[in-house]
């Protein structure tokens, strides 16, 4: 376990949060040009059908903490770091743009149990989600059953690169604490009941991870995550957007919703996190889909 996620584990302000942390198993995953021996983060709580849960960009599993408790009865919920996120390990040299997200999360999925495989992916891990799902459906047919996305970020528009210094300047200014309490408090509708020092915590603590700079720089450099969308994957899908949302804008939700269609659905008093503003309603909408 990394010294972050050990301490996560242990005195995290958030008692959900240090639920999350202390299911981590470490995975051996099959990835190409890293050390076989090389141990990989995955939270594995709860019995039931396998439910998958991906994160968004620039944060970790412990964005979770609230959904757990509501879906773990009836789920085995699989929820790791994506690559180059979260506490993950973060090779030195490594490319990290989608291919190498898209790879860790085909291998992690081939480490859950055989059967159909529920899909939630939260902002740009909604489109992640989109994307191993329109992967999934050609290499394993019927691996994935349906998918909720939360605020998903990416579907539409298009790669924007940041070319060699502009991505290391623009990791640096992230890490910077009064920016992330800043974009801790932009992400929920009512910040002044919502963010406290818990949350701030948890928004903050995976920067510790050695290479965190490095891997985020390297990811803007690929563009990342955008104008995946299209076409949709032919599976069930519900779309959950916060009316309070203030990290997408309303440029981003009008793109959206000509994608998506009816799919999508407004959450009052939700920003851009649903599973932490509503999770109760996240809840029972997958439970309800």
């Amino acid at each position: 376990m990394s010294d972050a996620l050990k301490t996560a584990a242990e005195q995290l302000m958030d008692p959900q949060g240090r639920a999350v942390a202390a299911a981590v198993r470490w995975l051996q995953l099959p990835l190409s040009g890293i050390d076989d021996d090389m141990l990989w983060p995955v939270a594995v709580i709860g019995s039931g059908a396998p439910l998958l849960l991906l994160h968004g960009f620039d944060s970790s599993m412990l964005e979770f903490r609230r959904l757990v408790p509501l879906l773990q009865q009836r789920h085995e919920l699989w929820i790791p770091d994506l690559f180059g996120f979260g506490f993950t390990p973060r090779p030195s040299g490594m490319d990290y743009g989608p291919q190498r997200v898209l790879e860790h999360l085909q291998a992690v999925v081939n480490q859950m149990p055989p059967g159909p495989i529920g899909l939630i992916g939260a902002s740009m891990g909604g489109s992640v989600a989109v994307v191993l799902a329109r992967q999934l459906q050609e290499q394993q047919p019927g691996r994935i059953s349906r998918l909720l996305l939360l605020a998903p970020a990416g579907l539409t528009g298009r790669p924007m690169p940041l070319p060699p210094l502009l991505d290391r300047l623009g990791a640096a200014f992230l890490g910077l604490p009064a920016v992330r309490r800043g974009l801790c408090r932009q992400a929920f509708a009512d910040p002044d009941r919502s963010v406290g020092a818990a949350e701030e915590e948890i928004a903050s603590l995976h920067l510790s991870t050695p290479g965190w700079g490095q891997a985020l720089a390297r990811f803007a450099r690929s563009g990342g995550f955008a104008g995946v969308g299209n076409p949709l994957p032919q599976l069930p899908i519900r779309v959950l957007w916060g009316a309070q949302d203030r990290i997408l804008r309303e440029p981003q939700k009008q793109a959206a919703v000509e994608l998506l269609g009816e799919r999508l659905e407004l959450v009052e008093g939700c920003g851009h996190l649903p599973h932490l503003d509503q999770p109760e309603q996240v809840a029972q909408a997958w439970i309800t889909a």
